[in-house]
């Protein structure tokens, strides 16, 4: 079936998953509150959330497993209501794999192709590619039992895969596998997708996983869409306060503004005052709002001299009191002057610079573009 097309300037793309004011309620409560957006085809999107911000009640939504209190979602243009879930052209990777364990991993991808009915003679080369894509080529013989996670994750995609779905809805699979094997499976989850062009639906509450794997990502928090840009934009230009807590490591400054100038904001926070820049997301506060200043951990300098950081608009004595060496960076929490304010700082080069030590006085700085103001 044709998908809807959505106009982009000049050109037009064809919109393969459309969600139109979809809400679900349970006894009053909204588990997804007015959730809208259009995915074009070919395009992989994550949904980004905590527990219980509704991700995964969404999902179910789109694969059919659910019916929205009211909305409609629709995929290639058909609301999903019009076809039962096992006539959807949709295949899904859960966290539980489900994997048939007394059938082989050729047996398992074969099975969607022989429930669908395929055509016996086309179904061992055809499950052969997909498990060649996965890279389990030669393991096409072998039990469940016999395979490794990671492995067992791949017959998963390549059964979800096999029968060239519309629509490809992975539900946390990789939650269970550890860090080093997570990672890995990223990649492969993108190079498949990128591979077979399928548009692809994740669902995660893992932040990194949204920004490695989508080309755009929809924040949720309390049932409702907070955000949805690309990862790039996502992390750079967060929306509110909540994505710019929920992705990455942020400290907030509480206070008061005093005035604005352009796009800076002076505002009052305890003793001090800060400069930050308000985003066009969030539009430019007034005099005497509370606001709240959003700061990157890996934005804010440290050195031994207040000299050292001459480059910087803000600069604050502080105590380290907390250093932690993660290998790739190093983070560090200070505490700045007689407020007590704790502020994260992460080291990205800790090879080349200077290891601060526990008790030890150091200067941290900032410049008003590494401030994102929102509304408090």
């Amino acid at each position: 079936m044709t998908g809807m097309t959505k106009s982009d300037g000049k050109q037009k793309a064809a919109v393969a998953v459309s969600v139109q004011n979809v809400n679900m309620t349970f006894d009053g409560f909204h588990a997804v509150d007015s959730a809208s957006f259009d995915l074009d085809q070919g395009r992989f999107l994550t949904i980004l959330g905590p527990s219980g911000s509704g991700k995964t009640t969404l999902l179910r939504m789109i694969a059919g497993f659910q019916k929205p209190s009211s909305g409609e979602i629709f995929i290639n243009g058909a609301p999903v209501s019009a076809a039962p879930p096992h006539k959807r052209s949709v295949g899904m990777v859960f966290q539980k794999l489900a994997l048939f364990p007394h059938m082989t991993a050729a047996e398992n991808v074969a099975f969607p192709l022989k429930m669908r009915r395929f055509d016996a003679t086309t179904i061992p080369e055809r499950v052969q590619r997909y498990l060649d894509l996965v890279q389990l080529g030669s393991y096409a013989d072998r039990r469940i039992h016999q395979l490794s996670g990671g492995q067992q994750q791949r017959v998963a995609i390549a059964r979800a895969l096999v029968f060239e779905p519309d629509l490809l809805l992975l539900d946390e699979p990789l939650a269970a596998l550890d860090r080093k094997l997570r990672e890995e499976m990223q990649l492969e989850f993108r190079r498949i997708q990128r591979e077979l062009g399928v548009t692809t639906i994740n669902v995660t509450h893992d932040q990194r996983e949204a920004l490695v794997v989508s080309d755009e990502v929809v924040v949720m928090d309390k049932g409702r869409i907070q955000q949805m840009a690309s990862p790039t934009a996502t992390y750079r230009t967060p929306a509110n306060a909540f994505v710019a807590g929920f992705i990455g490591v942020t400290n907030f400054l509480n206070g008061t503004v005093k005035s604005t100038a352009g796009q800076e904001v002076i505002f009052a926070a305890g003793e001090r005052e800060f400069i930050g820049h308000w985003s066009a997301a969030a539009g430019a506060p007034t005099v005497s709002a509370n606001v709240v200043g959003a700061l990157r951990a890996e934005q804010v300098r440290m050195a031994t001299s207040a000299d050292e950081l001459g480059q910087c608009r803000t600069v604050l004595s502080a105590a380290v009191t907390d250093a932690i060496f993660e290998g790739e960076r190093t983070a560090y929490e200070v505490t700045v002057g007689m407020d007590g304010n704790i502020i994260r700082v992460f080291d990205h080069d800790p090879a080349a610079h200077k290891q601060f030590g526990i008790g030890e006085a150091v200067f941290i700085g900032w410049n008003p573009q590494d401030v994102m103001i929102y509304p408090n």
